[in-house]
């Protein structure tokens, strides 16, 4: 199908139909991976608490999202599955797959051929995290995958095409990482490496409502921040600035200087109007207030720290921030008023790579590591491991974040899908 081209018959099908207790996006209906429904398991292993396992078409890092009893993930195939034989990257194929969340069994699948010419698959980071990065997102009738230069796809659930749309042909050699977001009729798209553009499509057609430009190493995955007015401002992170938009006209509201990196992959987290920023391989951390109208730097900044991480998010609970330092494996604690740092510890597995959010359930944090397991954290201004989750047979890399709906923790790996719950 050509980009823009529509099947109208389709449109009726894009309607709001989330339940309460969806997983729809990437870090979950809060954007923040909060989940305060059934409690979560807190151990598992390949003989505990394993409900399905399902072998996937090829690797990604895309995240599970999980909606109407069903899983949207994505991987590739045909190209970069061996850094030492990389084979033919014109065989490269993007996959949309849609998997029964009660049993795995794949329902659906989509391959999307590319749209221009791939980076190859060498050296540090490409091989680490592959061609298929961005997870999906969903309204419960609709889903839409990005999948960088090879345009944005959109399908109801049930797996019919409506529209795809090009949002640029660059292609970076480090890869792509971030999600699409719905907000309303309009789904947003960072397409920082593609155009160095940030785009408003939308969500019925694909066509462009409003775009801004100037989004440097951006990585991260935009956030809707709602003020205690009633307003709501779209947030992006981009090396040097952080800016926030005019969700429905797109103007930029304000914008402030922040942490400037080769590349800020961690999405903003809010709370109460306040934003909390991680990034860096150094560590920087830094919290805004969210509002204001032009350069709010001199005004709205609240502190600077030099705590962060490069990949994984954080989270806010009970007036703390947690993060997980993706390359030394450091766990950290902020006071989320002043930045002042409460403790740092190494977790099991430190020498390990830490590239997934966690999800908060219950006063736990569910940190995944790339290949040493799912370590579980008290969310408190104590250090404590409660316990290390290992699925044995599955040496290959998790570097996507988890899901969780109705006490089952959905996790996925380069070789598999998971169901994780009691029996």
């Amino acid at each position: 199908m050509k980009p823009g081209i529509l099947i109208p018959a389709l449109l009726a099908c894009l309607s709001f139909q989330l339940a309460a207790e969806d997983w729809p996006r990437f870090r979950g209906p809060t954007a923040d991976g909060r989940t305060s429904a059934t409690e979560l398991p807190l151990k598992w292993s390949e003989r505990e608490n394993l409900l399905w396992k399902t072998e996937l078409p090829g690797p990604g890092s895309s995240s599970p999202i999980v909606s109407g009893g069903k899983v949207f993930l994505t991987s590739y195939s045909g190209y970069g599955l061996d850094s030492r034989e990389a084979g033919d990257a014109a065989k490269l194929k993007r996959h949309a797959l849609c998997l029964d969340a009660a049993t795995g069994k794949i329902l659906w699948q989509h391959e999307i051929e590319s749209a221009g010419q791939d980076k190859p698959y060498t050296g540090q980071y490409i091989t680490m995290h592959g061609y298929a990065s961005g997870s999906a997102v969903t309204d419960g009738s609709g889903v839409f995958f990005f999948f960088a230069h090879a345009g944005v796809h959109a399908f109801t659930v049930d797996g019919r095409k409506v529209w795809e749309k090009s949002v640029g042909e660059k292609a970076h050699e480090w890869g792509a990482g971030s999600s699409p977001v719905l907000h309303g009729d309009l789904l947003f798209v960072n397409a920082a490496l593609e155009s160095d553009t940030l785009y408003a499509l939308d969500r019925r057609t694909g066509k462009e409502v409003w775009s801004a430009r100037g989004f440097p190493a951006s990585w991260n995955t935009p956030v809707i921040v709602k003020l205690k007015d009633g307003s709501e401002e779209l947030v992006v992170n981009a090396s040097g600035r952080l800016r926030a938009f005019d969700p429905e006209k797109g103007g930029e509201l304000w914008s402030c200087q922040a942490i400037r990196a080769a590349e800020l992959c961690p999405s903003v987290v809010a709370h109460d109007g306040v934003l909390y920023i991680i990034g860096s391989p150094r560590g920087n951390a830094m919290a805004v207030r969210a509002g204001g109208k032009g350069d709010v730097t001199q005004t709205h900044v609240l502190w600077q720290a030099q705590k962060g991480s490069n990949v994984g998010s954080p989270v806010f609970h009970e007036g703390h921030l947690y993060f997980v330092n993706d390359a030394r494996g450091t766990f950290h604690c902020l006071k989320a008023d002043t930045g002042e740092d409460v403790y740092e510890e190494r977790l099991p597995g430190s020498r390990d790579r830490w590239y997934a959010s966690p999800i908060l359930n219950n006063g736990r944090l569910y940190y995944t590591s790339r290949t040493s397991g799912t370590v579980v954290i008290p969310a408190a201004p104590k250090f404590e491991v409660l316990a290390t989750n290992v699925i044995a047979g599955d040496s290959s890399p998790f570097n996507a974040s988890p899901a969780a709906v109705d006490g089952r923790i959905y996790l996925r790996s380069d070789r598999f899908a998971y169901c994780i719950g009691p029996r």
